[in-house]
């Protein structure tokens, strides 16, 4: 009986471990995870009202520069507490930016779906659109819609959704004529699925990395857009307060008490900087041409 030679069992490759993020990153993440539970439990965690007058103690200096405990980061002209505003502050933008860029994605998606299905004349009006929107200075056209129809908190998040929407119309179109051209999606329109299905069940989902990236791109631009608006004195209107508003209110006591300005300007920095470092780690872990 001859000897029954055995295969050699190949060892299975050992079990990498899922590398950290770079430190920027976890910072990015840590600092945009705490501007988040400021946001939710601002009623909670405020020491006082963001309109808390506080008289005898106006424009009262940080702790750090000599101040007390009882304003940790100073107070304003009014005496209120720039910690209690920044907190409603961080609220206020962050709700803002949400808002805007869910509307802005909410909108090229759809128009980018439409002219992927349609093609023809609907393509050729969405493109149109696309150029038009691209072309035209956002900045000038925001000043006049809000100086023209007034200003109130809605219409200014709709106006600030209508940023960069061109940005998903275009991506939404080339991923979904891309789709269509793959079998997953023929196959589901031969089976007789709806086009609501179709681009919502199917494509949808397959796309959904890449505009992900894309709104942690348009946040950060959100985010200064607000800012400067407020700063002109177009944003978000008194008695309510926002990071660009504080900004611009600080700037007149720049000389005399630069507390005001610099908590509000450092945050915005930071988030602005966060959000811009999580949506490039997520560009290149999503994007498969850089594995």
């Amino acid at each position: 009986m001859s000897d029954m030679t055995l295969p050699a069992i190949a060892e299975a490759p050992p079990r990498t471990k899922r590398a950290l993020p770079p430190p920027m990153v976890m910072f990015g993440l840590a600092w945009l995870t705490l501007m988040l539970l400021t946001a939710v439990l601002a009623d909670v965690i405020s020491p006082y009202a963001y309109t808390a007058l506080d008289l005898r103690n106006r424009l009262s200096p940080p702790v750090l520069m000599g101040g007390t405990w009882l304003h940790p980061l100073g107070t304003d002209e009014l005496g209120r507490d720039v910690l209690a505003r920044l907190i409603y502050s961080i609220r206020m933008s962050l709700l803002i930016a949400f808002g805007a860029t869910i509307i802005g994605a909410l909108i090229g998606t759809t128009l980018g779906f439409l002219a992927a299905h349609f093609r023809g004349f609907v393509e050729q009006v969405v493109l149109a659109l696309v150029d038009f929107s691209a072309s035209l200075p956002f900045l000038i056209l925001a000043l006049a819609v809000l100086a023209f129809f007034g200003n109130s908190l809605v219409l200014f998040i709709c106006l600030l959704g209508l940023h960069a929407w061109e940005r998903y119309a275009r991506i939404a179109r080339g991923l979904a004529i891309s789709a269509g051209s793959q079998g997953y999606a023929a196959a589901v329109r031969q089976l007789g699925a709806s086009p609501w299905r179709i681009y919502g069940r199917h494509v949808l989902p397959n796309i959904a990395s890449t505009l992900i990236v894309s709104m942690t791109l348009a946040f950060p631009e959100i985010i200064l857009l607000e800012s400067g608006l407020s700063f002109l004195g177009l944003g978000v209107q008194p008695p309510s307060t926002s990071l660009g508003s504080m900004v611009g209110y600080g700037r007149e006591y720049l000389t005399r008490a630069p507390w005001i300005l610099l908590s509000p300007a450092l945050t915005i920095v930071l988030t602005t900087l966060s959000v811009s470092l999580i949506g490039d780690w997520l560009r290149d872990r999503l994007d498969p041409t850089l594995r």
